[in-house]
């Protein structure tokens, strides 16, 4: 870890900088101009690996069917995963769920760092967030943003194995300059900056509010900051069937005791099918789609399967088009499945 003794003896004149920036500058946004803790714990979920534009439509429509624990807690868990479809990372919506489950037993809720963790889903990260925000506990968040913004003021050369190990190390450092008198406007304040100002590329460090006290601005070399190893990128293909008959597509279903995608539907790949990657030979390919989930690189590779090669199994299920909107599917398969009955329709 780099001299930290520097800053933290100027800690009074980051925390009343950062505070008067953010006081001017922070963004309207939903769980900020009407807090309540309810708010504050939906938006920390939501808000996990994921932009705040993303989120806000989802907030908003959360909100509108869901406003409370209790009208949360009481919801199958099919309408949450369906409320919450097309932010992934899905095991957050059944966490935050289960989470509503242990709230409403309590004749209140908690409002200590170490009660909130014993909750289901709550981090460290987390509880921080919620408890400085919602009962004025001056616990320091440290998520990306935070590492970015105290790896930049300090000029920390280390090199870190990944962003968890650098959040750990840097929490003593921000539980020392957290803003005690007001620790939900400090949190917040610190990951406005990191997100629209101290950002990861082209930093705008000439509207910063503590630029004075920062070593790798001083240094000409924000942009080095943080240094975390690289992750090697990993390639990966994934081969996928599209089969419709009679007015209906077939779908898989993940098993409810699935680690990942619990309960959703996807395309089902060639494995699921009892296929092999070599019978793509001989078939005809209607779509190829690329994204990425952390540092994979996925291509998926959609073929046209006849009827006849889809096996029977309680997992692989014929849907008829009209019914397919019900249903719960991961973001890209909503968006893949629309383009390809559109496109069969025009076929």
């Amino acid at each position: 870890m780099p001299d930290t003794s520097q800053l933290i003896s100027k800690q009074q004149t980051f925390r009343t900088a950062l505070l008067k920036w953010y006081r001017k500058n922070a963004r309207s946004l939903p769980w900020r101009d009407q807090p309540s803790l309810y708010k504050t714990v939906v938006s920390e979920f939501m808000l996990q690996q994921t932009q705040v534009k993303t989120v806000l439509p989802y907030f908003a429509r959360w909100m509108d069917t869901l406003p409370d624990f209790a009208t949360l807690a009481a919801a199958p868990e099919s309408q949450v995963l369906k409320i919450w479809e097309g932010l992934g990372y899905y095991s957050r919506a059944r966490r935050l769920h289960a989470l509503a489950h242990a709230i409403v037993a309590f004749p209140q809720p908690p409002q200590t760092v170490d009660d909130w963790l014993a909750l289901p889903g709550i981090g460290p990260y987390t509880a921080a967030a919620i408890t400085s925000i919602s009962f004025r506990v001056p616990a320091a968040v440290v998520d990306g943003n935070v590492v970015r913004i105290l790896a930049r003021l300090t000029a920390d050369e280390t090199e870190y194995r990944d962003g968890s190990t650098a959040a750990k190390a840097y929490t003593g450092l921000a539980d020392a300059l957290i803003n005690r008198k007001k620790p939900g406007d400090h949190n917040q304040a610190m990951m406005e900056l990191g997100a629209t100002v101290c950002a990861r590329r082209n930093p705008l460090c000439s509207a910063c509010p503590v630029q004075k006290l920062c070593v790798a601005d001083q240094q000409e070399t924000p942009e080095v900051y943080p240094r975390l190893v690289t992750k090697k990128i990993e390639k990966v293909t994934v081969d996928r069937a599209w089969c419709e008959q009679r007015g209906r597509v077939i779908l898989h279903r993940t098993s409810g005791d699935a680690k990942r995608l619990a309960h959703l539907h996807e395309l089902p790949t060639f494995e699921q099918i009892g296929l092999a990657p070599a019978d793509a030979k001989t078939l005809t390919l209607i779509a190829k789609k690329r994204r990425s989930i952390t540092r994979y690189r996925i291509t998926e590779m959609i073929y046209q399967v006849a009827s006849s090669r889809i096996p029977k199994s309680d997992e692989l299920i014929w849907v008829p088009r009209d019914e397919i909107e019900s249903l719960t599917l991961s973001g890209p398969h909503r968006r893949w499945v629309r383009e390809l009955l559109v496109k069969q329709l025009k076929t």
